[in-house]
């Protein structure tokens, strides 16, 4: 199971889903928003889990633009200032994978992510549904619904309810005989062979 992440509004979260990766040895790949000052602040706690392979990060766009609404020059400024964000704070290549907000994409949005490199946009196959401010029972409803084989699985790193379940959703993948992967673990591309 890829166990995904998105977002980062709370440098508390980010900070406590990466004390949680370290503690647990759970692989996750961070889909992230560069204007987000948590991917800057937690980078010396994330740094070590990315250079070893066992967090992985993703293009979630800068801002967090629909780029389905964005100029062509606007989708591909969205996708590079985040991708050099990623380069210049963490020293990996994110490509191939976005995930393009809100799960909005098209051909356009593609060829021009592909134009650049980005050409696997991620999409899921199950969520926490914590894009808002839901209740930790609600957090564990939802990973008990999607957690299973195969599934890429989103949640976010925006709000406090998930960071208070992670025994619970560990204790589940246990339960499950689940492996959490990150997307390197399982694609390859030519930029990750």
């Amino acid at each position: 199971m890829a166990w995904t992440v998105d977002d980062g509004a709370s440098t508390d979260v980010v900070a406590r889903y990466t004390q949680f990766a370290a503690d647990s040895g759970t692989r996750l790949t961070f889909f992230l928003n560069g204007s987000y000052d948590s991917w800057a602040v937690n980078a010396p706690l994330l740094l070590p889990l990315v250079q070893s392979g066992q967090v992985q990060l993703g293009n979630h766009t800068w801002s967090h633009a629909d780029l389905t609404e964005l100029s062509d020059t606007g989708v591909v400024d969205e996708l590079q200032r985040n991708h050099d964000f990623i380069e210049d704070t963490y020293g990996v290549d994110a490509r191939p994978f976005f995930r393009p907000p809100f799960g909005y994409h098209d051909d356009r949005v593609d060829d021009l992510a592909a134009g650049i490199g980005y050409t696997v946009p991620t999409l899921w196959y199950g969520s926490l549904s914590d894009s808002g401010l839901i209740t930790e029972a609600q957090v564990v409803e939802f990973a008990t619904k999607w957690f299973l084989p195969q599934h890429i699985v989103i949640g976010r790193a925006n709000f406090e309810p998930v960071c208070n379940v992670f025994p619970q959703l560990l204790a589940l993948v246990a339960e499950r005989g689940l492996q959490t992967v990150n997307l390197n673990d399982v694609f390859t591309s030519e930029a990750h062979p």
